[in-house]
């Protein structure tokens, strides 16, 4: 019979409507703490944080829900960030020497962070170490019309606000040094400027801090020195006292002197008071210091840094003094930044701070100056997702009252502090709406904890945190008792913070997680094979916990484990908090990590898979019910475990050897240059170039039998479906596997009443074995309406429709390949799609959403979603399975992120962007969490309004719309989108492309571009000042 090629329908414009009705493709917003954070800055009249990264981005947080994201165009670090005071402007300053003004505009009745100006220091700097036009520190005056910025060079330039102009009055080293006493000079340079400072009270004078230990207060009107400091240690920042009789200056060797500021002593040599607070042995540098004084009396002091070199140069501390109050905050990472919220009235007479926020490398940490210890305030945004290293995630959604209510309260008994009333960062308005429906996130951790988020909004909130590691013998509890005991009492440390990410035993990490929100029953399974149960409790307990073996191998002779032993659970009764309790701990054996779990709790059973098969047990009666090995004669690798460190060497080399010569055997076969079938196979190439006609479909390997872990349970599933024969459904298990093989089990369950008379039985009803061997990633049951099974109790209780039981049932099979709709009871193929084969990738992640019509809440249909190893996502019709939309989202370089995915039954999903952060995004075009928040600001020149870039959104980012359609219909800008679009081709995206890019940005270099990028200091900077001297030349320079 003659197969012929048809040419493609035209598409059907009454459903392409309905899909955009259906689909849409936005990342709405990021959840988390930023990666790599740089700078921090707060603008206490509108009571907005600002957080810039390394990558570039600037973070706007105010009241819960306020939140606003920019990107640079240069992916630079942001080294400084500075508020326009009440404006809603900031300044930006990079890395590469550029400065960049940013403005929150409005746009339909939402704020936007948007850039409207840059501005780069004129001259020819030389290397950028040592430039002296390199800008090492910027002060804003409080007026908000003058920007100075402080040099590596020394000198001293002035902008114009908020235009970003050059001014011409320049301050100059040379012109500092006629001021200073010879004795002074020694013949160095003052070195770069460190701190500059605005007078709290004569606005046209500020304080010059140089590197080494000058300080000059200079008279802006008059351009004259007004005092000078002679100080003699080098120098790391400075502060004013609030009545500007005084300042405080902190140095390198760990100590901070006060200085006393008088008009009748225009040259000081010496300070009021100088202090080392942890010498007298060498200390490290503190690196910044905040003077604030108190209608109590006694100033409160803070600084980071200063810590004794030996003993304690590798913490990361910032120091709280008080009168005879001290207290050394002992954080886990490193200090970025930190500010005050305090008194900025200049009518009061003190700065009577209340909060101190610590920006940290991988936290936020707020402390309440009021109460009395100085405790942490719990954070309502921002929270350190990565504390401990993230394992796996869960999203619920629609999470019953109930349900939410017991999570709450068992989370408020662990921290009754956490209440989110006393935030002191509570700018702006959040507009949007409250959630229709609560939703839960739950991490597994590396520690063996899982984390209860609220994902309903914008803000993901901690709720409640669960410990798995009190249930085994540890040594964590021993050692924390014994360094406790050993630590001395000076410096008074304060341990602070949550983040830690060292774990005492990776066994304990987290693998899976399964939760029933309408029974309250948790299993969470981890990487030593334990699965443990768990169960909702209002009330403290204190029990022994139940403990099952199940062993996977069945008695199969001819392997041994080597990998890491099992977790030894405690003996005797344990005390558990209000919460998730555990009833049983079922350890499989051997104690390999577990690699997938679910649980029916109508049924009371769980099944759970490892690299060595899989088990049914039922956690009523405390009974295994089933235990299938799946390992193959060959699969050696099952047996070694991710933790063994054992494996040998001869045996790998002797594996790559044999891929190596497969591949090139298989090569062989393939090519044959002058056959009628490879001439067959060129004009079928040349026709599927044509758009109009069906692609040609790739060729799939099938896999190997003795692929090591070819046994690996990938996926599990109950349902109530029709498997031995048409008329009567029953109970199910599905269990498919690495080697693409699906075992379907019919299970006998006893009525309620007879659950502690009857055990559950399992007979093996079907058996499966896919023709290419490709992993099975997911398995779903289908009712006669193509409509997926509700979940357990959601029917009984009146919670959902009834499933269709008169037709016939499907049972819809992924692997990574294809996904394949069977009919049941017979498993008679009935439809797929082969995705390999026409898209040329594999499949990662797969999930069946609901997806609700714009136009009316009343139409909505099943799809299926899937991740691809290419990062895009596709979404197709069930039980059809026609292809409806594709959506380029992650990085195909992204492994950790792809890996990381996890999508909602709305339509929604989230990615791990970096340790720390959750990409949120949405494939609905209904149901989309995003940022809704207004800034209202008052400011004299609204630059936004006569600057192009606020007719466009600003780049991608937190809370910014940008759809599929959109991204593919804005024109690319300039010669990099150019490039980008170029690399960004079908060609050099596909995985096997061996296409070539090097783009040699060398050019011709010549002897003169050398000597030009070679100048010394002292040359730039005198290149500088005859730029800005330069007769006939304007005073203002304007740079956009």
């Amino acid at each position: 019979m003659m197969k012929f090629r048809f040419r493609r329908q035209g598409n059907d414009p009454h459903r392409e409507k309905i899909k955009q009705d259906l689909f849409a493709f936005n990342k709405t917003v990021e959840h988390g703490f930023p990666n790599q954070p740089s700078a921090l800055a707060y603008d206490p009249k509108l009571q907005l944080m600002a957080i810039g990264t390394k990558s570039g981005a600037i973070k706007i947080y105010g009241a819960p829900g306020v939140e606003m994201t920019g990107l640079h165009k240069d992916t630079a670090a942001v080294t400084q960030i500075h508020f326009l005071y009440g404006q809603g402007r900031i300044l930006s300053l990079l890395d590469d020497n550029t400065i960049h003004l940013w403005e929150i505009v409005q746009k339909e009745n939402r704020s936007h962070l948007v850039e409207v100006h840059s501005f780069n220091l004129p001259g020819r700097p030389g290397i950028e170490s040592t430039s002296a036009t390199r800008v090492t520190v910027m002060l804003l005056k409080l007026s908000c019309d003058l920007l100075a910025l402080g040099t590596e060079g020394g000198g001293v330039h002035f902008l114009e606000l908020p235009t970003l102009t050059l001014l011409n009055k320049s301050l100059f080293q040379d012109e500092v040094m006629q001021s200073v006493p010879e004795e002074y000079k020694c013949g160095k340079s003052l070195g770069p400027v460190e701190s500059l400072q605005e007078h709290p009270q004569d606005s046209d004078k500020i304080l010059i801090g140089y590197s080494r230990g000058l300080v000059v207060l200079w008279d802006l009107n008059s351009r004259h020195v007004d005092n000078l400091f002679l100080g003699k240690q080098q120098l790391e920042s400075l502060v004013w006292e609030r009545s500007g009789n005084s300042f405080v200056s902190s140095h390198s060797d760990g100590g901070y002197m006060v200085w006393a500021v008088s008009s009748s002593n225009p040259c000081t040599h010496d300070p009021i008071s100088s202090t080392i607070p942890y010498g007298p042995f060498p200390c490290k540098a503190v690196n910044k210091i905040l003077w604030r004084t108190t209608e109590s009396g006694a100033p409160l002091v803070l600084f980071s840094g200063g810590m004794p070199r030996a003993s304690y140069g590798d913490r990361h501390c910032l120091t709280i003094l008080q009168d005879s109050s001290h207290v050394t905050l002992d954080f886990t990472s490193r200090v970025i930044d930190f500010f005050t919220i305090h008194c900025t009235d200049k009518d009061k007479e003190f700065d009577d701070p209340s909060a101190l926020v610590v920006l940290l490398e991988e936290e936020l940490v707020v402390i309440d100056l009021q109460m009395a210890g100085w405790p942490t305030v719990p954070a309502p945004y921002l929270a350190p997702l990565h504390s401990s290293a993230i394992t796996c995630s869960c999203h619920i959604s629609n999470v019953p009252p109930k349900l939410w209510e017991r999570v709450i309260s068992a989370g408020q008994q662990q921290c009754p502090l956490q209440k989110y009333e006393n935030w002191p960062i509570c700018g702006g308005k959040n507009l949007a709406p409250d959630p229709k429906q609560k939703e839960l996130l739950l991490t597994g951790h590396e520690d063996g904890t899982v984390r209860f988020w609220d994902a309903s909004g914008v803000s993901l909130k901690p709720l409640y945190k669960l410990s798995t590691a009190n249930i085994f013998q540890t040594d964590c509890d021993h050692n924390d008792s014994l360094t406790q005991a050993g630590e001395e009492e000076w410096p008074p440390f304060k341990k602070v913070g949550c983040f830690d990410p060292y774990s005492d035993d990776p066994r304990l990490g987290i693998q899976k997680i399964s939760l029933c929100k309408y029974s309250g029953k948790l299993v969470v399974a981890g990487t030593a094979g334990q699965v443990i149960v768990m169960v909702l409790s209002d009330e403290k307990s204190d029990h022994m916990i139940d403990v099952a073996t199940v062993d996977l191998l069945q008695d199969r002779e001819g392997f041994t484990w080597k990998g890491h032993d099992r977790l030894p659970p405690k003996s005797g009764s344990v005390v558990f908090a209000p919460g998730f309790q555990p009833v049983v701990l079922v350890q499989c054996m051997p104690p390999a990590a577990v690699t997938a779990v679910t649980l029916h709790a109508e049924w009371n059973l769980i099944a759970f898979g490892t690299s060595h098969g899989f088990g049914l047990f039922d956690y009523h009666r405390r009974n295994p019910v089933l235990a299938r090995c799946t390992l193959h004669p060959n699969d050696s690798l099952a047996m070694e475990g991710p933790l063994s460190r054992v494996k040998s060497l001869k045996k790998s080399l002797r594996q790559s050897f044999r891929r190596i010569r497969k591949s090139r055997v298989s090569g062989k076969k393939r090519v044959v240059v002058n056959s009628p079938t490879s001439k067959v196979q060129e004009a079928n190439a040349q026709l599927a170039e044509h758009d109009e006609v069906t692609p040609v479909q790739r060729r799939i390997e099938p896999r190997s039998a003795d692929d090591s872990l070819s046994g690996v349970v990938r996926c599990l599933c109950f349902a109530d479906t029709f498997l031995r024969d048409g008329t009567h459904h029953g109970p199910t298990m599905w269990a498919g596997t690495n080697s693409g093989s699906v075992y379907a089990y019919a299970l006998d369950v006893p009525s309620q009443e007879k659950f502690s008379e009857q055990s559950v039985e399992a007979l093996l009803g079907k058996e499966i074995q896919l023709m290419h061997r490709a992993p099975v990633v997911s398995i779903a049951v289908l009712d006669g309406r193509g409509n997926p099974l509700p979940e357990p109790y959601e029917v009984s209780r009146d919670l959902a429709k009834a499933p269709d039981m008169q037709g016939s049932h499907s049972v819809l099979i992924a692997s990574e390949e294809q996904f394949k709709v069977f009919m049941l009871p017979k498993v008679s193929a009935k439809t797929k799609f082969k995705l390999t084969a026409h898209e040329g990738c594999r499949v990662r992640k797969v999930a069946l959403s609901n997806f609700t019509s714009v136009s009316s809440e009343e139409y909505s249909e099943n799809a299926l979603v899937c991740l691809t190893n290419l990062g895009d996502i596709h979404v197709f019709s069930v039980p059809a399975l026609r292809p409806q939309v594709r959506y380029d989202c992650i990085r195909k370089e992204d492994i950790s992120g792809i890996a990381s995915c996890a999508f909602t039954k709305t339509g929604q999903g989230f990615y791990l962007i970096s340790p720390s952060e959750y990409e949120r995004f949405s494939l609905s075009a209904r149901v989309i969490t995003e940022p809704l928040c207004r800034v209202d600001v008052e400011r004299p020149h609204d630059l936004s309004a006569h600057s192009s870039s606020s007719t466009t959104l600003p780049p991608q980012a937190n809370g910014t719309h940008k759809t599929q359609a959109e991204s593919k219909s804005v024109e690319t800008e300039g010669f990099f989108d150019e490039m980008r679009s170029a690399l960004s081709s079908p060609i050099l995206d596909s995985p096997n492309s061996s296409a070539d890019i090097t783009l040699d940005t060398t050019g011709e270099l010549t002897v003169e571009d050398v000597k030009d990028f070679l100048m010394t200091v002292d040359e730039a900077e005198n290149n500088f000042r005859n730029i800005t001297e330069e007769d006939g030349r304007p005073p203002g320079i304007l740079i956009n």
